[in-house]
This record gives C-alpha cells, sequence and structure tokens, in this order.
C-alpha cells in the first residue's frame, strides 16, 4: 500500500493511492496515518479495502508529512561508506545518532526555508524506515517485524550550523522545514529489499547524488535494534537512515550551497519523488 496525508498543513486527512495513482480519502476507517493506526494489525485491516470504493480525491491537493503526530525523528550519520569517503571522515564504528525536531516536519513539496544567517544549507536524499510495532531492546533478527513501512526524506542540513559552531549536529539539522516526508509511506511488503534502491537528488535540474541504499554502512535490522537499546521505539516513529556521495559540502573544487529561488527534486526507487522551491525565513 502507498498510505498519503493531504491538505492544508495541520488539517491533513489520511488517504491511500490507488493502481491509477488516484488519491482515496481514509477518513472513514482511521482519523490519521500515524502511531496504531501503523500496528500490523491496522495495516492489514487497510490493505483489505478496495481502494476504488473509497472516495476519489478530485482536485491536486497539497501532500503533507505521510506520517502524522510524530512523536520522534532520529536520523543517522555518515551511514554510506561513500558519503563518508566524500566527507573526509573515518567509517563509523557504531551507528552516529541525532535528531531532527518535529517541528522540521513538512510536506514533500512544501518549500525549504533558508535560516536567518545562513551561509551552507545543503540537501541530503535518504530512506526513511517508520515503525510499525513499537518496542525495547529489539533483536536485530526481530527488527523487519517492527517497520511499517519506507519514505522518502531530504535531510536538509546547513552545515556551518552543524559542523562549526559549539555543540552537537541537532541544531543544524532540526531547523524548519529541514525534514519533508513523503509523498507516501509505503508498506514494506511492497519493497522486496530495501537495501538495494536508487537514490538520486537534482538541484535545478543537475544530478548531484545518485546512490544506492547498498553502500549503507549499518542496515535497517542494526539501526532498529540499536536504537531500542537506548530507547522505546514507538509507532510512528521515523528513522532517516544516511545519504550517499554528492551532498552540497561535498562537490570539488568549490562546495556548493543553496540559495533561494532554487528547486530541489529528489527521489527513491518505488517510494516516489519530492520537489521543494527553496526560500528565504
Amino acid at each position: 500500500m502507498k498510505l498519503l496525508r493531504y491538505g492544508e498543513k495541520g488539517q491533513e486527512l489520511p488517504a491511500m493511492l490507488d493502481s491509477n495513482g488516484g488519491i482515496r480519502d481514509l477518513s472513514e476507517y482511521i482519523i490519521d496515518i500515524s502511531g496504531v493506526s501503523l500496528s500490523p494489525d491496522n495495516l492489514e485491516k487497510l490493505r483489505a479495502l478496495v481502494p476504488e470504493s473509497l472516495p476519489l480525491i478530485e482536485d491536486n491537493p497539497r501532500l503533507g508529512p505521510c506520517v502524522g503526530n510524530i512523536g520522534k525523528f532520529i536520523c543517522i550519520g555518515l551511514n554510506y561508506a561513500d558519503h563518508a569517503e566524500e566527507t573526509g571522515a573515518d567509517i563509523p564504528k557504531e551507528p552516529i545518532v541525532f535528531n531532527k525536531w518535529t517541528s522540521a516536519i513538512a510536506g514533500p513539496n512544501d518549500n525549504v526555508e533558508i535560516p536567518r544567517n545562513s551561509k551552507k544549507t545543503d540537501w541530503e536524499v535518504e530512506l526513511g524506515v517508520v515503525i510499525g510495532q513499537g518496542g525495547r531492546y529489539i533483536d536485530e533478527k526481530d527488527a523487519m517485524d517492527h517497520v511499517a513501512g519506507y519514505c522518502v526524506i531530504n535531510d536538509v542540513s546547513e552545515r556551518e550550523f552543524q559542523m562549526e559552531r559549539a555543540g552537537t549536529w541537532d541544531k543544524g539539522k532540526g531547523c524548519d522545514t529541514f525534514g519533508p516526508l513523503g509523498p507516501w509511506l509505503v508498506t514494506k511488503d511492497e519493497i522486496a529489499d530495501p537495501h538495494q534502491l536508487n537514490l538520486w537528488l537534482e538541484v535545478d535540474g543537475k544530478r548531484y547524488q545518485n546512490g544506492n541504499t547498498r553502500t549503507m554502512i549499518f542496515q535497517i535490522p542494526k539501526l532498529v535494534s540499536y536504537l531500542s537499546q537506548f530507547m522505546s521505539l514507538q509507532p510512528g516513529d521515523v528513522i532517516s537512515t544516511g545519504t550517499p556521495p554528492g551532498v552540497g559540502m561535498g562537490v570539488k573544487p568549490e562546495p556548493v550551497f543553496l540559495r533561494a529561488g532554487q528547486r530541489m527534486r529528489l527521489g527513491i526507487d518505488g517510494l516516489g519523488e519530492q520537489e521543494q522551491l527553496t526560500v528565504d525565513a
């Protein structure tokens, strides 16, 4: 299934995509694509529905973040061997964990705001993992049982805030609009192998990122199990699993960073595409 949320910011309604790409409203069956609605039992109930029997949304509505009311937005840094190489970083011995604030979450095609005083706003296409069944101290062999599905994420990052000023990475990662999610939450049964997916990103039509999830250092079962040693994972939590090479700060001979008025376009095999216009905050 491809699940999504549509409507004005803060008023999004749940929906699923039909076989022709039409948006079918799910409001009669669930309140939102969030939390307990993503449990294995509830996903099975939604899977039993005939999409063509649901109300068709005729216009072209705004798409909201594909998951609502996210409790934790957890990110993994330097999780692609070829990306670590381009940044000059050592291969991590354990996953590097940081957070995006939930106020960073945006729809897949919403504007991305360049923060005030920003000098180095950058892009990162990433595979998002959505938790469907909560847990703590999860064994790696059981980890995929806790995954509801996957989505596209743009881990927008301000590199000066992140790396050149005191403190943790978080303040360069969690600015408003720095976490577009969607267009869809694709349930895991539709993706044969999440570690064999092409992912890419363009700025103003120029392809900068062109990678594959096979070069992940820590794969999804490891990440889910690892994170659950330090926190309870809860339904609707989102894990952003890292980015392949081609980020702006890695461009040679001179890094390239975003400015207002540019367009980012990005996507992952089977998970859809996003497109954002950059604007000044």
